[in-house]
């Protein structure tokens, strides 16, 4: 399997497929540190379109009698990777105005921060394009990278490598985009 990198025009190779459905090993094996890192402005994931067609109706978006399973999955792997003292972390990059979908995560993101992850917002704006890459990704400390993979319908799982200079360019955006970006709890859509 080959992963496109899009700013580079060149493949890499992927030395392993792991699907949706191991999750919890990718973020299981994480000794210090999980950071996500996000730029796409919309998605197509198949547990967010009812708790998102609430939201635009007005509603609350999670129905706590009928919580996705996926997302409740999520909740108990942060914390349980919380708790074994792994720092979990995520930076959005995001286009303003935010899109419907940018707008509903904001909504539900006090969820991810009450089960021990630390999320962030960038402005798209304040970035120059050249400081990040276009494919969204995972970094377990600082040694496995994993990229998102999503095929017209849904996220399919992630393609991994340990190759030091994909993740040598993971660390790079990572450690100069997490400084630059704004805490969830301080940042205000559209101020800038």
């Amino acid at each position: 399997m080959q992963f496109i990198d899009r700013q580079r025009e060149r493949a890499v190779v992927i030395v392993l497929y792991l699907p949706r459905a191991a999750l919890a090993a990718l973020f299981g094996r994480a000794r210090y540190r999980a950071f996500q890192f996000e730029v796409e402005d919309e998605h197509v994931v198949s547990d967010e379109h009812e708790p998102m067609r609430r939201y635009l109706a007005g509603l609350t978006p999670l129905d706590p009698d009928d919580y996705p399973v996926l997302w409740k999955e999520w909740e108990d792997l942060s914390d349980a990777t919380t708790a074994r003292g792994v720092a979990m972390q995520r930076v959005r990059v995001v286009t303003e105005p935010l899109t419907d979908y940018i707008r509903f995560l904001h909504a539900v993101t006090d969820r991810n921060q009450a089960h021990g992850e630390e999320i962030r917002w960038l402005p798209r704006h304040r970035v120059r394009p050249d400081d990040y890459t276009t494919d969204e990704w995972c970094l377990i400390d600082d040694d496995t990278l994993a990229w998102t993979l999503f095929d017209d319908q849904d996220f399919v799982g992630y393609g991994l490598t340990r190759d030091p200079i994909e993740v040598g360019r993971a660390i790079a955006v990572r450690d100069a985009l997490w400084k630059m970006a704004v805490p969830h709890t301080d940042y205000i859509p559209g101020a800038g």
